[in-house]
């Protein structure tokens, strides 16, 4: 049975604490001091402490080098509204959360709930480093770089408490995945995760969306509509690209995580919400205090546990093992077996990756599509659009469309973009003359007699063509495609 031992003064609050945390299925001990509270962990270690910020004989803080944090034992630390900022700094020392007094009952027992077992968490991240080491992942992370584990150990030492984290990174770093594996590690695993994107959301709906509206408090609000906070209640939300939150909403959003109590919009009353909140961003967040687009409350409010996501440039051979990842799974659907050309392999360790992560998944699906056979050999800084031909149109790509009508659409995407010029559009696409021309005979859009009218003078392209006996196409000169 796990144990707790409660730290207070006052003897009322000691007995009051002691009988909800005893429902919640703890062996307690009491102490009115530091001096008690520590001859308490002496006796018996407990697997949470409730402690008072200001005890007659120091500050409850003292108590943290009396208690092994790593062994799993939580700190919890009461404190009355005048100390909000002292609890948000000790939450960076190591306490895993803060109660403000009067204590609010249901969020006492959610986080009694979610007080760590030590041995079962030792078991589960044992599991999570052997995968590493076999198969280079982590929860839902991919890496085996020096910058990779360091991220790993910051997640686990930050993952089973109730500390709010701050990731920054630049965009493609894995954000999301770094949030998610924060909640997959925690006690809070069982409940949602719900991921916001704070740019995404229109600025007039925002609020709504953010803690919920009553029926009638606005037009069209015609039920109670529960907000992406009541939605993640006992589990994580991410708050991702927090800048972009208006700063009224901000002021709303800090006064939520200070005292877990939110107010629907045309609510009388407030609603109690237990939830651990990581924020993310890819700017640099000092630099967005200065510039007006965060507050500085909140950010020292959600800055209690900072991560810097490394960018891809910067994980040595991880590109190669993510490359392969996404292309295991690519092969899986499509029921192939392509394979990296070597010297592709080779390009992935030298270049810079801009666009990190995501840039790779994104090179990855076009060189698939396009490979001329079961060989991936596109270069990388050819595929890389946004680097040699800047796109003002997009190709829409619906979940479900064939690889085969994905790949004819970024083809005739591409070829529009530079006015029908095959040649610019096969170095675009990163492929040779030949493929490129093979496509568009495949797709009724070329013929050898064209191709040599170009100038082209892949004669595997004309002998494809004259074997096909393909004489018709759609787009042509004629069209605008020269």
């Amino acid at each position: 049975m796990p144990h707790a031992l409660i730290v207070d003064d006052d003897a009322s609050t000691r007995e009051a604490l002691a009988a909800i945390v005893a429902s919640e299925g703890f062996t307690t001990s009491v102490a009115r001091d530091l001096r008690e509270g520590i001859v308490q962990i002496g006796r018996h270690q407990p697997d949470v402490v409730l402690s008072d910020l200001r005890l007659p004989d120091g500050s409850g803080l003292n108590l943290l080098r009396e208690i092994d944090l790593r062994g799993g034992v939580e700190m919890v630390l009461m404190t009355g509204h005048a100390s909000v900022d002292s609890a948000v700094d000790a939450l960076r020392l190591g306490v895993a959360d803060y109660l403000v007094k009067p204590i609010n009952t249901q969020r006492l027992k959610a986080i009694l709930a979610r007080v760590p077992r030590t041995q079962d968490l030792r078991a589960e991240i044992s599991d999570l480093r052997a995968a590493l080491l076999e198969f280079g992942r982590f929860g839902s992370m991919l890496g085996r770089s020096p910058a990779m584990h360091r991220l790993y150990d910051e997640i686990v030492r930050v993952a089973p408490t109730e500390a709010t984290v701050f990731l920054v990174g630049e965009s493609g770093t894995g954000k999301e995945l770094a949030a998610q594996t924060v909640h997959d590690l925690s006690l809070r695993r069982k409940q949602a995760f719900v991921p916001v994107n704070c740019g995404a959301i229109s600025p007039t709906l925002i609020e709504s969306e953010m803690f919920g509206h009553e029926r009638g408090s606005f037009s069209g609000a015609e039920r109670q509509h529960k907000g992406y906070f009541e939605r993640a209640s006992g589990g994580t939300l991410f708050l991702d690209e927090i800048t972009e939150m208006p700063l009224d909403l901000q002021t709303k959003l800090l006064r939520v995580l200070e005292t877990g109590l939110l107010q629907r919009v045309g609510a009388s009353r407030e609603t109690a919400t237990d939830v651990r909140v990581i924020a993310a961003t890819n700017r640099d967040p000092r630099e967005a205090v200065v510039r007006g687009r965060l507050r500085e409350d909140l950010f020292h409010r959600l800055n209690v546990f900072p991560i810097q996501l490394p960018p891809l440039r910067a994980r040595d051979a991880d590109a190669q093992l993510l490359a392969q990842a996404f292309l295991d799974r690519l092969n899986g659907e499509s029921r192939v077996r392509k394979v990296f050309a070597p010297d592709v392999l080779m390009q992935m360790l030298v270049y810079e990756w801009p666009g990190n992560v995501r840039e790779l998944k994104n090179y990855v699906q076009r060189s698939f599509i396009l490979a001329d056979g079961a060989v991936v050999n596109a270069p990388i800084a050819a595929m890389s659009l946004g680097l040699h031909a800047p796109l003002a149109e997009t190709v829409a790509i619906p979940i479900g469309m064939s690889l085969a009508d994905a790949d004819k659409r970024l083809i005739f995407a591409t070829l529009k973009h530079v006015s029908g010029v095959k040649k610019r559009a096969a170095e675009v696409l990163g492929i040779s003359s030949k493929t490129l021309y093979n496509r568009l005979i495949e797709y009724g859009a070329a013929d050898a007699s064209e191709a040599a009218a170009d100038g082209a003078t892949d004669e595997d392209a004309v002998a494809f063509a004259q074997r096909d006996g393909t004489t018709s196409f759609l787009p042509s000169k004629r069209d605008g495609f020269r």
